[in-house]
């Protein structure tokens, strides 16, 4: 079966860490998020990929080429941002028999990717506490019998968790009217398979939409927390490492380091002196972490540096961070309430008691700066020594 993964969109809602690469390929673990999609594909049986490209597409290409794990790797372009359907539509001269839909930006459950590629006609779904800002499924006799979008009164807790295998015949229904929202969606041909085709519901044990920065950061704890721990790198006698860690061939952790997993450590990457890394952390490539540094839980993006004396917490740092000396970011409120974070201008509750900030490409520190929770530091944002930075910038 051919898999056609979405990754063309512009992920404005993940910005600033968006602004010069698609989100499906943000750092998770060792790899890009999409290729976390389409590994999944490929152990369920993928025998090729097309992927759908848009935004910074070449940045996708560049990645995955023409074949990735032994397997065929096609591209489609989507030339604008017209929904679901109308991305897979763009991908239609590669469809020739059953084809699967997934996500580039969503973390599934590989055993119900294998389910759902056998069974197919099928749609994945997740069992959630308020199904109301999903589309809703209802079945009977495990069947999918409707599909309803965001409904007032959900007539059943299973959300569409946007995975689908659909017959040939769908690709003849893909060129479906705008919705209200003026989007070609994809939720549309599912209810024309629904009404030819028993559909088989197959539930989610997990499934992760990321869509915001502190849903990359719940991605990487996921990813994380599957380590298998493995030194290749060069570590101090002197240095601590304790559980599930990786330090990648390439990568140095200096005398004094202290290590607790879940923590990859990725080639080129220095830790140390005196280091202290735990939580669940992805440390990128050619990333320094200085002497005396603490970093808790955050994901350090390719060729990021936090120097000596610094404390990084539940943050998400882009590419080419320069921290200076004596960074501070506090991750936790004083009245204990949820971290809130600016999403395409609104304040948006984290879910999460600790959160630190989100900084994007070549974003620059000053010495002793202090940044607060839920702080968003745009592309190239720069900070004075002594500042403390309490707004968005």
């Amino acid at each position: 079966m051919k898999a056609i993964v979405l990754a063309a969109g512009q992920g404005t809602r993940i910005r600033p860490l968006s602004a010069s690469r698609p989100k499906p390929m943000l750092p998770v673990a060792d790899r890009p998020l999409a290729a976390q999609t389409v590994d999944t594909a490929v152990d369920a049986g993928a025998d090729e990929i097309v992927l759908v490209v848009g935004y910074e597409g070449q940045t996708v290409r560049d990645y995955f080429g023409a074949e990735y794990r032994g397997v065929p790797v096609s591209y489609a372009v989507q030339t604008e941002q017209a929904g679901t359907a109308h991305a897979v539509n763009a991908a239609r001269e590669h469809i020739d028999g059953p084809f699967a839909v997934l996500n580039g930006d969503n973390l599934y459950d590989p055993a119900a990717i294998d389910r759902l590629f056998t069974e197919c006609p099928a749609v994945c779904a997740a069992e959630v506490a308020d199904p109301r800002n999903y589309g809703v499924l209802s079945t009977t006799d495990d069947t999918v019998i409707d599909i309803v979008e965001k409904p007032e009164e959900p007539p059943t807790n299973l959300a569409n968790a946007g995975a689908y295998a659909f017959p040939a015949d769908a690709k003849e229904w893909l060129e479906v009217p705008a919705s209200e929202r003026g989007e070609r969606e994809i939720t549309d041909v599912l209810a024309r398979v629904i009404e030819q085709y028993a559909v088989t519901p197959v539930t989610l044990e997990r499934w992760l939409d990321v869509g915001r920065p502190w849903e990359l950061l719940e991605a990487n704890e996921w990813k994380l927390a599957a380590l298998e721990r493995r030194i290749d790198g060069a570590v101090s006698d002197a240095a601590h490492l304790e559980g599930r860690v990786v330090v990648e061939e390439g990568a140095t952790v200096e005398p004094g380091a202290v290590i607790e997993g879940p923590v990859l450590i990725r080639s080129g990457a220095t830790v140390g002196p005196n280091a202290y890394v735990r939580g669940a952390t992805l440390i990128g490539e050619d990333v320094s972490v200085g002497n005396g540094v603490e970093v808790k839980n955050s994901v350090l993006s390719r060729g990021t540096s936090v120097s000596h004396l610094s404390y990084v917490g539940d943050s998400v740092l882009g590419r080419d961070v320069n921290f200076g000396a004596g960074t501070n970011v506090a991750n936790l409120r004083h009245d204990d309430a949820d971290i809130s974070v600016t999403v395409k201008g609104e304040r948006v509750s984290t879910g999460r008691r600790k959160f630190g900030v989100v900084a994007g490409d070549g974003v620059k520190t000053g010495i002793n700066t202090s940044l607060t929770p839920g702080l968003k530091l745009d592309t190239g944002a720069m900070t004075e020594p002594g500042e403390t930075v309490e707004q968005d910038r």
